[in-house]
């Protein structure tokens, strides 16, 4: 598929990553339908763990493994503050769902019920008082189409820093830090853990909900390169090799996954004290759910770093999220990429064109996109953590945008405050 047709064939989908779509604003969601194998094995492990034999929707709950994927809706219920986590489930059980997942850093359990129950199952949780909100859990593609910028596989021939890297001076901070001590998670289709050019510390998979977040698609190994990647004779250096960099997988195969993965992969990092997070994933449309995740995340201490995405016109979510730092890409003639989202939400630029890194199987590709530009930045916070003892989003978002320079000929919606310097950034020049 040429980039052309695969911005037509997204239109449904926000393209926030990978390959760049044209020029396009508005994508609504992707509402193609839930992962059918995946659905109703959760749904007989939940049944299976209930904490009630059989509630009063026990019928309704008894024939949910038997539905067909078309037949079955997730929602988010969030609770008000201080109800036990018991008393949400038995709050969820008696709404004629299955809790398929629990989404404790917002008050929340995702649950999936019969569409032809769905109005009835709202109305109920909404009267209930101990319930703040529900919310449809959407599930969606959060990747643009998967193409490398050059056909063929790259195949370094020798130890290389690729031009992003060097544009963004990532060397010229190696003598004070390489990011030493500093988690970096990257919330995205997993880690290929095997590959020589990586050094990964751990991870999860929320999806399994177990250990192996070994990447089947492509785009996390792609972005974990660019922030550590360890040259190794034959290989490509990342911004910050040194870091210790955690695969959470919440998006499949195909770069699929719902709103409540999403929220997991934020809740996992902040659990496990992450400083940086690498998002280069995105929607059209936000939700408060996803929202409120940010917020406490943040607040938490977290720092999430974000793809601008890849629609040319307004910046997508979670990037446009006042506590996420939002990344716009650029070109290797310091322009903006005609792909890149842009608003007054962007924070800074990094390069997104044609960006040389790591991909699973042992390779190296080149792809295009703002989720290529959104790993220069993650690194480059990684750096500004282990240089200066940062901590938090805003703190480092200050950091970024006084160590960075605006490009000619762009606006402050293009660039933020323009493109990080790293040597400046931990304070050698």
């Amino acid at each position: 598929m040429n980039r052309r047709s695969a911005a037509f064939a997204a239109a449904a989908i926000f393209a926030a990553l990978t390959l760049c779509p044209s020029a396009q604003a508005g994508f609504d969601f992707d509402q193609g339908g839930i992962d059918a194998k995946r659905t109703v094995g959760e749904i007989r492990q939940a049944a299976g763990q209930s904490s009630q034999a059989l509630p009063p929707s026990g019928a309704v709950q008894a024939g949910l493994a038997a539905a067909s994927p078309d037949q079955l809706s997730r929602r988010i219920i969030v609770f008000k503050k201080g109800t036990p986590a018991k008393r949400q489930m038995g709050i969820a059980e008696v709404s004629g769902g299955v809790v398929v997942n629990k989404l404790w850093l917002i008050d929340a359990l995702t649950i999936v019920v019969p569409k032809a129950h769905v109005q009835a199952a709202d109305a109920g949780l909404r009267s209930n008082s101990e319930v703040l909100r529900v919310e449809e859990d959407y599930y969606q593609n959060w990747l643009a189409a998967d193409e490398p910028h050059d056909p063929p596989p790259v195949e370094p021939a020798a130890q290389k820093i690729p031009w992003g890297i060097a544009r963004v001076n990532a060397k010229g901070a190696w003598s004070i830090t390489r990011g030493a001590g500093v988690k970096v998670a990257v919330v995205d289709t997993g880690i290929d853990f095997t590959h020589p050019d990586l050094k990964v510390a751990g991870g999860f998979n929320v999806i399994t909900h177990d250990d192996n977040f070994k990447d089947d698609q492509g785009h996390g190994t792609h972005v974990s390169g660019t922030i550590a990647g360890q040259g190794n004779g034959e290989g490509v250096f990342g911004v910050a090799p040194d870091v210790a960099l955690y695969g959470v997988k919440v998006l499949d195969a195909n770069g699929s996954g719902s709103f409540s993965d999403v929220i997991e992969g934020i809740q996992w990092a902040a659990k496990n004290k992450m400083d940086v997070a690498n998002f280069s994933l995105g929607a059209s449309q936000g939700t408060q759910a996803l929202e409120d995740a940010v917020n406490a995340a943040a607040k938490d201490g977290l720092t999430i770093v974000a793809a601008a995405g890849n629609s040319g016109g307004s910046v997508g979510y979670p990037a446009a999220y006042s506590g996420v730092i939002a990344v716009s890409a650029s070109d290797s003639k310091d322009k903006i990429a005609y792909f890149s989202s842009r608003g007054p939400q962007v924070a800074v630029i990094a390069p997104g064109v044609a960006i040389e890194s790591t991909y699973m199987g042992g390779g190296y590709k080149k792809l295009d996109g703002t989720s290529m530009a959104c790993p220069h930045v993650a690194g480059l916070a990684a750096l500004a953590v282990a240089a200066q003892g940062l901590h938090g989003a805003e703190s480092i978002r200050a950091a970024l945008q006084k160590a960075a320079t605006p490009l000619a000929g762009l606006s402050s919606d293009e660039q933020g405050s323009g493109l990080v310097d790293a040597a400046k950034l931990v304070g050698k020049e």
